[in-house]
């Protein structure tokens, strides 16, 4: 494929969003609230976000969007609703399945209306309040906004928001939900991506294995393999999987060959060439739930993920530095590797009741 080759880009969307700004609000004293079996918080303990024992100040700290437990479950109630799409199919949830780490379980790329497909695979969902940007190609600045793209995507939702105010407004649980959320049953867009926030934002997941090891908790015991892969990971994958994260949300040329699509990644946002073919880092967490892996799901086995930065790195001008040379690995490293990267799956946020999709 020659570089020199001009390269054309998709119009953008011109949707402004503010940003954010305020004071850091730290409420890790209060309890977690208590769950009944439905998954829902009690009233008499509120929802509490809080920022997990040395980790770095999150982006969104919800300064301006109070959370509760009448707006988190509003949000869970939007996000698993299937009449934010066109033809009322298509939920958050269907492309982001809690038990699957909120990614896609076994599908290489989104599904959406009347079966279509994207391009991209769906990314897990969690620590959300951490990133700056959203999307592979970081094309959205805000968690309060990024719900807009998936619903106005024609491939994705397919619906566009004055129809979707019109279905909730024609609720009347809806409107006594957005009643005890915001105080009156006014129904719009703001008010709809706020509620949606504060369910995704409070997707955190901390309580690995790796997570108890950290802290020095009961069942954070490493075996002798595990503390040998942390330091091979420590060695090679930590510039850009940057703990406790795992990611330092840059965006990376990885050297994946380009198919078909030509998928141009950051570079379809900046227009600028030199992001050609860079996607932005994922978390290593939840590996175990969220294959197949890469912004386009190639790979459905780690091995395979491996193998790439061994001897399947295609060279070009946008190549990471990082990886100019691969990552050689012998097979006794690779086997080490994996069982650290085991430690990072976080049983306790899969299962979670607060997460899943609410029962009729």
């Amino acid at each position: 494929m020659s570089f020199s080759t001009k390269i054309s880009f998709k119009k953008i969307r011109n949707t402004a969003f503010l940003l954010l700004v305020g004071g850091i609000l730290v409420e890790s004293c209060k309890k977690d609230p208590q769950i009944t079996d439905s998954g829902k918080a009690t009233d008499e303990t509120p929802v509490v976000f809080q920022i997990p024992q040395g980790w770095p100040t999150p982006f969104y700290q919800f300064d301006n969007n109070k959370l509760s437990n009448a707006g988190f479950e509003l949000g869970r109630k939007l996000f698993f609703d299937p009449r934010l799409s066109r033809d009322n199919t298509v939920s958050c949830g269907s492309c982001h399945q809690p038990f699957a780490a909120f990614a896609q379980l076994d599908h290489p790329v989104s599904h959406g209306v009347d079966n279509l497909l994207g391009k991209r695979n769906s990314p897990a969902l969690f620590n959300l309040n951490w990133h700056t940007s959203f999307f592979w190609d970081g094309g959205v600045n805000h968690i309060e906004a990024q719900p807009i793209n998936p619903i106005q995507n024609p491939v994705e939702m397919d619906e566009n928001l004055p129809d979707i105010i019109t279905k909730l407004n024609a609720d009347a649980d809806y409107r006594a939900q957005f009643k005890n959320t915001f105080g009156d049953e006014t129904i719009n867009s703001q008010r709809i991506f706020k509620a949606i926030c504060q369910f995704m934002g409070m997707l955190v997941s901390n309580n690995s294995k790796y997570d108890h090891y950290m802290r020095g908790e009961a069942g954070g015991s490493m075996t002798a393999q595990e503390l040998s892969g942390l330091q091979i990971f420590k060695t090679n994958c930590a510039s850009c999987h940057k703990e406790p994260l795992f990611t330092d949300f840059s965006f990376r040329n990885n050297g994946l060959m380009p198919t078909a699509v030509n998928d141009s990644g950051r570079a379809h946002i900046t227009r600028d060439i030199a992001d050609l073919y860079k996607f932005k880092v994922p978390s290593l967490r939840n590996l175990k739930y969220s294959a197949p892996y890469m912004h386009d799901g190639r790979f459905s086995k780690l091995d395979s993920v491996l193998a790439h930065y061994d001897h399947g790195i295609q060279p070009s001008p946008t190549l990471d530095p990082a990886l100019q040379n691969g990552i050689h690995l012998s097979v006794q490293e690779r086997a080490d590797l994996l069982a650290f990267l085991n430690t990072l799956n976080d049983e306790t946020f899969i299962k979670d009741p607060r997460f899943q999709e609410p029962k009729p």
